[in-house]
């Protein structure tokens, strides 16, 4: 049976007002604005998100010239209204209490009492509107000793773990802790903060009241640790880094070829034995030191240099070829220009193009999630500071043209 998509996305109908910034929280909105819901952005008058100025690399108009629109405000912002509003005026403060007064959610990642000197507090804020759900993201959460604290990516990606198990092992030259080479641990916020908002939702539907959700990066760093956590839980020894290798499985790392690298991602002990014949060793595959993944593990220092001598002798393309040809787990390293030109990625549709005012189109990653019923849709492309201003608090609040011009002059919006 073929399904009929619904009217609109998943999300239709949601309202959230995003009062975040930089690159959990925002996420968490593209997200849901990705899936259906009308976010609106709450900015700054004047300065915005920090991200519109964290450049270069700067949009560029179909000129070519350099626009002021940073590359980074364009990875988490499209979908989405921008309203610019000064909560530290007491207009700006009542317009907020207004539009949650109509919303669903609000994502904010103010800190720890951060929107309680403007009133503005879950708290505050689920008193007028008993079914909003409030997700408040800081960097070390609402309690403990570090509660008030800035927490950002990177000093995160060291506190929580992530770097003690990334980089080379060592004391050798570039050897030691690196972080990611993206904001991970922000971006698992983000993923883990709309997981907490579409749970939050369901509750809501089930009981009518909305509630509070405490997510904290350093949470998600931590739990995010996986296989790893496990291993020094498991053993009380804390895991080291290890380069590109795994900790549980061998060979799962990259290995030289004749024009660079590939990498080698062998899951079972069958995949072993068929990349050893690729490779022209076929007795590893039965070798008592190498036949289990568990004595793989055990003897990796010697296994690892026998299998790079032999990558050594072909190029990446031919042992990839070689290699897939039997189900063996393979693939070249690519740069981010080989990604976007790898033909999976483009039959995929992992770049997505929209309408942009000032630069006629944008390119901007696509939402990997594809729902048979109500796919994600590209509505709009990441506003530019204010540009929804009116049209939202018209639209929400029913402000009229003269009461606009009385908040502009006030000051309260931009």
């Amino acid at each position: 049976m073929t399904s009929i998509p619904a009217p609109g996305g998943a999300l239709a109908g949601l309202r959230v007002l995003d009062l975040s910034r930089i690159l959990a929280g925002p996420f968490a909105g593209q997200v849901l604005g990705d899936l259906g819901a009308e976010v609106v952005k709450v900015e700054r008058p004047d300065e915005g998100d920090d991200t519109r100025r964290w450049g270069p690399p700067y949009l560029r108009d179909a000129e070519g010239r350099e626009t002021d629109v940073a590359a980074y405000y364009l990875c988490a912002n499209r979908n989405k209204k921008s309203v610019a509003v000064d909560i530290a005026t007491p207009e700006g403060q009542d317009l907020i209490r207004a539009l949650a007064s109509h919303a669903d959610v609000l994502i904010e990642n103010f800190k720890v009492g951060g929107l309680a000197q403007y009133g503005l507090d879950h708290a505050a804020l689920r008193a007028l509107n008993p079914r909003l759900v409030v997700c408040s993201i800081t960097g070390f959460g609402q309690t403990g000793p570090y509660a008030a604290r800035a927490g950002y990516d990177f000093l995160i990606q060291a506190m929580g773990g992530l770097m003690s198990i990334t980089g080379a092992p060592g004391d050798a030259e570039g050897a030691g802790p690196q972080k990611a080479g993206v904001a991970i641990t922000d971006i698992v916020t983000g993923l883990y903060a709309t997981i907490g908002v579409l749970a939050a939702l369901a509750a809501r539907a089930r009981t009518g009241t909305g509630q509070h959700i405490d997510l904290a990066l350093l949470d998600t760093q931590v739990a995010s640790l996986a296989n790893q956590a496990m291993n020094y839980l498991t053993t009380g020894v804390a895991p080291g880094r290890l380069g590109n290798a795994h900790p549980n499985i061998v060979p799962y790392q990259d290995f030289p070829t004749q024009d660079g690298a590939m990498i080698l991602a062998v899951g079972n002990d069958g995949q072993f034995a068929r990349a050893c014949a690729v490779l022209g060793f076929p007795e590893w595959g039965t070798d008592p030191r190498f036949s289990t993944n568990r004595a793989r593990v055990e003897h990796r220092t010697l296994l690892v240099p026998l299998m790079g001598a032999a990558t050594r002798q072909r190029s990446t393309a031919a042992w990839v070829a070689a290699l897939e040809r039997v189900g063996v787990p393979c693939g070249p390293v690519n740069t981010l220009a080989d990604v976007f030109a790898d033909p999976q990625v483009i039959a995929r549709g992992l770049r997505v193009d929209l309408p942009h005012p000032r630069a006629g189109t944008v390119a901007l990653v696509a939402n990997p999630l594809n729902l048979s019923g109500t796919p994600v849709t590209y509505a709009s492309p990441p506003p530019s500071l204010g540009e929804h201003t009116g049209a939202v608090l018209a639209d929400w609040l029913g402000l009229d043209a003269p009461a606009l011009a009385a908040l502009r002059a006030a000051g309260a919006i931009g």
